[in-house]
């Protein structure tokens, strides 16, 4: 068993001859390197004067320092007489802790004969426990109740029975209170009876804005079409809080994105065409398919409900057959508004990887 050397040396020399013979206890071994640090030597003359390699020193070095606090924190001396002659690993692994969690845990790591793999554990689950606020009742802030805490959140995932077995081992086995102890008996009475399997909760989804809610609204026909077929179809009756729509007779709908220039047309319908059909029915505007060599699907969202004339829309109207047509005024008109266009809707966007190959391939 280490002796403890009465002084110290204080020279460079002494101290080093003091590491070379490893003379004293480990603990002054670290305040000596320590010194010997602070007098401008590195770690590695150290290591080529006494042999202690530089992670061994600064082991030594921290777990003194932890050591120290044991004993200004009034540890007991048993503690303090066991690991004055061995367990510097396992105080370097309390570093992180506070004076009294140091306390408290070198007195645990004697208590239960911790190897350093499992005080670096229960380390680890002190400081998860520190972070929670409020414990489970009757649960302490002692490193077994700490480890009970681990073990239970651990338990809670999907764990095959070997592991939860040796969960629960070590947590009958560190348990402080009462309350702990019984948390891991609950454990284990589980485990040899197991519960049934609850039912799965409904898959539940919430509109969380107005944009989100998609509207469906009726289809009076596809372009050329004549004004009277326009005003024939009904406008929608929606039913809140979805937008359920009834019919009851023969129609064709069409659902919108959820914008809120859909959502604000008051008698909306719609009318299907294409770039060549809408380009016939409007003349101030010129309707550009962006599809090569063919015409581009269209759809045309009209409020009805909007007949008064404003200088930066185009309306419905009938033209001298009676068929329907889009124009733009610039000033107040006296033909008959028979709706406003608030929006015209073009197909998500198709890239066809071949045809542009094909198309670099001419264009070279």
């Amino acid at each position: 068993m280490p002796t403890p050397v009465a002084t110290l040396p204080t020279d460079s020399e002494g101290l080093l001859k003091l590491l070379r013979h490893k003379e004293g206890t480990w603990v002054q071994w670290g305040i000596a390197c320590q010194m010997l640090q602070k007098m401008g030597e590195n770690s590695l003359a150290i290591f080529e004067n006494t042999g202690f390699e530089p992670v061994q020193q600064n082991q030594i070095v921290v777990a003194s320092q932890v050591y120290a606090s044991l004993q200004a924190g009034n540890a007991v001396d048993i503690v303090l007489a066991h690991f004055e002659q061995k367990g510097s690993d396992i105080l370097n692994e309390l570093r992180v802790l506070n004076q009294a969690e140091r306390v408290t845990m070198a007195t645990f790591a004697l208590e239960k004969n911790l190897d350093v793999l499992e005080a670096k554990d229960v380390v680890k689950a002190i400081k998860e426990a520190s972070s929670v606020a409020n414990l489970p009742e009757g649960f302490t802030r002692h490193p077994g109740d700490a480890v009970v805490l681990q073990v239970l959140k651990a338990a809670q995932g999907k764990i095959d029975p070997q592991e939860r077995t040796r969960l629960i081992a070590r947590g009958l086995r560190f348990a402080h209170s009462e309350k702990a102890r019984s948390a891991i008996e609950r454990l284990l009475t589980d485990m040899a009876n197991p519960t049934k399997k609850k039912a799965p909760k409904l898959p539940n989804f919430r509109y969380d804005a107005e944009d989100s809610i998609p509207r469906i609204l009726p289809v009076v026909g596809t372009l050329p079409m004549s004004i009277d077929q326009f005003k024939s179809v009904s406008s929608a009756n929606e039913i809140e809080p979805f937008g359920i729509v009834h019919s009851s007779s023969e129609s064709t709908w069409a659902t919108l994105p959820g914008w809120f220039v859909v959502h604000e047309a008051e008698d909306g319908v719609i009318v299907s065409c294409n770039t060549d059909t809408l380009q016939a029915a409007i003349a101030q505007e010129e309707v550009v398919s962006s599809i090569r060599d063919r015409a581009e699907d269209i759809l045309v969202l009209v409020d009805r409900a909007q007949q008064d004339w404003d200088e930066n829309g185009y309306f419905a109207i009938a033209d001298e057959d009676g068929n329907l047509k889009f124009a733009w005024f610039e000033s107040s008109p006296e033909v008959k508004l028979l709706g406003k266009i608030t929006l015209t809707l073009r197909p998500k966007r198709f890239f066809d990887e071949a045809a542009s190959q094909d198309r670099w391939q001419f264009e070279e």
